[in-house]
């Protein structure tokens, strides 16, 4: 018996013995009279044992079967092998048809030995900022090198951006590393679907700003300006303002946004198969709108910050790599191995010694802009210098009878053997 049926039974023997009245019986019970009487007719009848509650010793009407027990430590240790309690929770629910709460899951698992495997740090003293009040004011950017693939595939490294004022995940996407040209395919698609952000939170990275002590040029020295990075332009053409955190806590929503997808996500590709970059590429539009559907809150403001781009917006030449250049006195553009032939328009003929932008655009291709005016050209062939190199450089085609075959001889070669006896 528990203390508080041995209280219960004290007193109901001091009710018998006449030393104790019902009325101060009830009060030292917390009971009514009328439940005191019952017991007491019960324990006349029955003796101690009828103060044991009625459901002592029988099993729960809502206990969980015991087949459905070893049916979620089974899926947990193959099928679902490092989901997270909640996670796995809605895996059960969705694909195997076994409803059961987060906390239900958690006690199975626990009493089985297996814990969560997404490990959290002791909680630190930090100050809670406001969210930003509009969708679209502020995204937060980052790009996340991780082993995604759990060693089925390369390395790759996740680039996306998640909204400050509901947490949405407009975009992201997995290449093979952190570049430029991944933070501008990102930032592109966005612009496309939803529109130009107001601001870009990010890193201090050498992709956003000048981390060495770069001196400007004359004329970055003439204009005022500071040496600009290829993403900086970018975003100054598109009117976006460019912050830099400080440390990753600054931008502490998309740390725990990868915080989140490394568990998930990672879970999911395991899950589907992945092995290729592509493969897991095409997991991430599902992955997108199932985590916005479960994770996205409603902003304060309800109006849209992302400002539409106009009618005659070309992203291509927005999106691309610029360089100056000064065209040739044969009206050829020289950029790397590549030399583009200017050709004559209707309004000027030559173009020779002038200042002109050369644009490389993601796709590979190259486009040439004098003063804000696309320049039409063709492919100009190499001069001796440079066709000399890349003879030297490019291997010929065996086919050819005057191609010069560079052929190391083996070890094995009689000419080697003649040259050690030689040398010796």
């Amino acid at each position: 018996m528990n203390r508080k049926e041995q209280k219960r039974l004290m007193v109901l023997n001091q009710i018998e013995s006449k030393s104790l009245s019902i009325e101060k019986g009830a009060t030292m019970l917390d009971l009514s009279q009328r439940q005191v009487w019952r017991l007491l007719a019960d324990y006349r009848k029955e003796g101690a044992e009828a103060l044991a509650h009625g459901n002592r010793g029988r099993k729960p009407i809502n206990t969980i079967e015991e087949s459905i027990r070893l049916k979620v430590i089974e899926l947990a240790n193959s099928t679902y092998t490092g989901f997270n309690h909640q996670h796995l929770t809605e895996k059960l629910n969705e694909k195997e048809r076994i409803g059961l709460c987060r906390s239900t899951v958690r006690s199975i698992l626990l009493e089985a030995g297996i814990r969560s495997p997404r490990k959290r740090r002791s909680p630190r003293h930090r100050t809670r900022r406001e969210r930003y009040p509009q969708e679209g004011m502020l995204l937060q950017t980052d790009g996340s090198p991780h082993d995604w693939l759990e060693g089925r595939g390369p390395r790759l490294c996740l680039i996306g951006a998640i909204d400050d004022a509901t947490g949405s995940v407009p975009y992201a996407f997995f290449q093979e590393q952190e570049t430029t040209e991944g933070y501008m395919r990102m930032l592109k698609e966005i612009v496309l679907t939803k529109g130009i952000p107001g601001a870009l939170y990010h890193d201090r990275h050498g992709i956003f700003e000048v981390t060495e002590n770069k001196e400007p040029t004359l004329e970055e020295q003439l204009n005022g300006k500071e040496p600009i990075t290829q993403m900086g332009r970018l975003l100054e053409e598109l009117g976006i303002t460019s912050i830099s955190a400080h440390s990753p806590q600054a931008k502490g929503r998309v740390e725990k946004l990868w915080g989140t997808f490394q568990d998930r996500l990672v879970s999911e590709l395991r899950l589907a198969g992945a092995r290729t970059l592509e493969e897991a590429n095409q997991m991430m539009p599902w992955f997108l709108s199932d985590h916005n559907k479960r994770f996205a809150i409603t902003a304060r403001d309800p109006k849209i910050a992302y400002r539409k781009i106009d009618e005659g917006f070309k992203p291509e030449e927005h999106f691309c790599y610029k360089y100056s250049r000064i065209v040739g006195a044969d009206n050829v553009v020289r950029f790397d191995t590549t030399r583009l032939q200017v050709l004559p328009a209707s309004d000027r003929l030559s173009y020779a010694r002038c200042k002109v932008e050369v644009q490389l655009r993601l796709d590979g291709s190259l486009a040439i802009y004098y003063q804000g005016k696309h320049l039409p050209t063709r492919l100009a062939p190499l001069e001796p210098v440079a066709l000399r190199k890349q003879m030297f450089r490019e291997p010929v085609a065996t086919g050819s009878l005057n191609a010069r075959r560079n052929v190391r001889p083996a070890p094995d070669h009689p000419w080697r053997g003649k040259f050690r006896i030689f040398t010796q």
